[in-house]
């Protein structure tokens, strides 16, 4: 069963950095897609960034390049999520999703989300 455990949320002023990691467990990730996503109050659940858990090809939000960046280590089966240059609108509980390769096209596997404040 694969669990996904996210860590690293919590307060900071705008303009500062947060890094997020999610462990995975419960099989083998190399057919895997791994992605960050995050809910803010009053708002859809909204797509952050993706990473190919084998070749660690990223893809971003086209409004987080530059400030987030997605990174994975296969040794520590952990998923991070980089985020520099935060704004109040970066608030939000960011959660780890992840889904095959092939066959998938929704995210079955989901963290329990970890809260991101971002004081102005």
């Amino acid at each position: 069963q694969v669990q996904l455990v996210e860590s690293g949320g919590g307060l900071v002023e705008a303009g500062g950095s947060l890094r997020l990691s999610c462990v995975a467990s419960g099989r083998a990730f190399s057919n895997y897609i791994m992605g960050w996503f995050r809910l803010a109050p009053g708002k859809e659940r909204e797509f952050v960034a993706l990473i190919t858990w084998a070749g660690g090809t990223a893809a971003y939000a086209d409004s987080k390049k530059g400030r987030f960046t997605i990174s994975r280590d296969t040794a520590k089966n952990t998923v991070y999520l980089q985020m520099n240059s935060l704004k109040s609108e970066d608030t939000a509980v960011y959660f780890c999703a992840a889904r095959e390769i092939h066959g998938q096209t929704s995210w079955p596997y989901w963290g329990q989300g970890t809260q991101v404040t971002v004081s102005s």
